[in-house]
């Protein structure tokens, strides 16, 4: 497997199988393009033989330059359970720590039980949210009305 810096024309490897590796949640519009030409340095590929068995967008925080986030993971489910996620993530702590970064951040929806498990496996904390959903923390309406979100954080 090889682990490279994410490039414009990935986008257009990755839209067509997104909703595929997410049992058919309709995921591609909460990945844009802007990832792949803007953010680059910030975000990653794996491949294998040439396939594309997963990818990581993240950028460093303009506002605290501290902090970093993660945006969007995605790994084939073929290759799942193989660490293709784990090296992907310590790719983007690598940059974010080079770049003087202390903490990273991402979120999730609370029905995303996996993305939950996995982030606490990779020694994520769940941030206090204003209510409990199933027995995790969240953020009530925290992209908009009725849309509640599982906050992570993690020192680096």
């Amino acid at each position: 497997m090889m682990i490279r810096h994410a490039e414009a024309p990935d986008y257009e490897r990755i839209v067509p199988v997104i909703n595929d590796w997410w049992g058919r949640r309709q995921m591609k519009d909460k990945l844009p393009r802007l990832f792949f030409e803007h953010f680059q340095n910030t975000s990653f590929i794996a491949e294998k033989d040439g396939e594309l068995i997963g990818f990581l967008s993240g950028f460093l925080s303009q506002s605290n330059p501290a902090e970093s986030y993660i945006h969007f993971v995605g790994v084939h489910p073929d290759y799942r359970k193989v660490q293709v996620g784990k090296q992907l993530y310590e790719a983007f702590y690598r940059k974010a720590k080079e770049a003087g970064c202390k903490t990273v951040r991402c979120i999730t929806s609370p029905v995303n039980k996996v993305s939950i498990a996995y982030h606490r496996k990779m020694g994520f904390s769940i941030e206090k949210g204003d209510k409990t959903t199933d027995g995790v923390r969240v953020f009530s309406n925290y992209d908009g009305p009725n849309e509640d979100r599982v906050l992570f954080v993690k020192e680096l």
